[in-house]
């Protein structure tokens, strides 16, 4: 009997030139259907198409040299792909990718960290969640099957920082950045990790440093995200942080997000 399931995945590699054996590792271990990719940091002539192609995977990709990049790898053809906005300017940070896979809309995003609350880059962080939020009114309606993943930079809630106090000063938990990315979600998202895990404290990210990972000091701010209709086919959302213990990881772990196919 077929399989009636297909999962989608999304992790920030921070460099998938660096961190292209964890992730063929991870593939081969997990089987995810679709894993879009954050910070690529990679030129598109130089991704490395054949790597995933040997494991089974198509890659579209659209990425810069050393910073930035968003990628789909997919083990079925996508559909309708699209790169970036429609606005040109915002595209010299190449952060936006979306496709069709399996009768849903996938949207990919790597939203701008905004280095801190007093800075104009956390300013360009505020408004291109603000764009996001026009681009997938132009896209697709809350009723459509749309799925938006990706590295938001945002943990929304106390629940999902390990120091909620402290952290509110922090552009990842900064008040302002926390009602961006709820008015975002406002569109018509439900957070499917917390559909399956209303109280649990788990995170995605840890930083490099005081070994955060080891004393997981961390935020939860990779999400998957569906419109109703995706959440009423959702089975199952969960973190994954075993690669984050391997050699020279991402700072980030993967989500995956298995849906009934319909």
């Amino acid at each position: 009997m077929p399989d009636r399931t297909f999962s989608i995945a999304t992790w920030n590699v921070n460099s998938i030139r660096a961190r292209l054996p964890a992730v063929l590792a991870w593939i081969e271990k997990r089987l995810p259907d679709l894993l879009c990719l954050q910070e690529t940091k990679v030129e598109d002539a130089q991704f490395p198409t054949e790597a995933f192609a040997a494991a089974g995977y198509c890659a579209a990709f659209y990425g810069q040299k050393s910073y930035n990049g968003v990628a789909m790898i997919s083990r079925e053809p996508l559909s309708d792909l699209r790169m970036g906005f429609s606005d040109a300017a915002l595209n010299a940070q190449r952060r936006l990718m979306t496709a069709c896979i399996f009768g849903v809309r996938v949207v990919n995003v790597y939203i701008p960290n905004g280095e801190s609350p007093d800075s104009e880059k956390f300013v360009w962080k505020l408004e291109w969640i603000r764009r996001l939020r026009a681009y997938l009114q132009d896209l697709a309606a809350p009723t459509d099957r749309v799925v938006l993943v990706g590295d938001f930079n945002v943990a929304p809630e106390a629940i999902d920082t390990h120091a909620p106090e402290e952290a509110a000063a922090d552009v990842l938990f900064h008040p302002q950045s926390r009602m961006a990315i709820a008015h975002l979600a406002q569109w018509g998202f439900e957070d499917l990790f917390r559909l399956h895990h209303p109280e649990v404290r788990q995170y995605s990210w840890w930083d490099y440093r005081a070994a955060a990972f080891r004393r997981n000091l961390g935020f939860r701010i990779d999400h998957i995200w569906g419109t109703p209709a995706v959440a009423a086919q959702c089975l199952a959302c969960d973190i994954d942080p075993t690669p984050r213990a391997w050699k020279r990881p991402s700072d980030h772990a993967p989500v995956i997000a298995t849906l009934a196919r319909v």
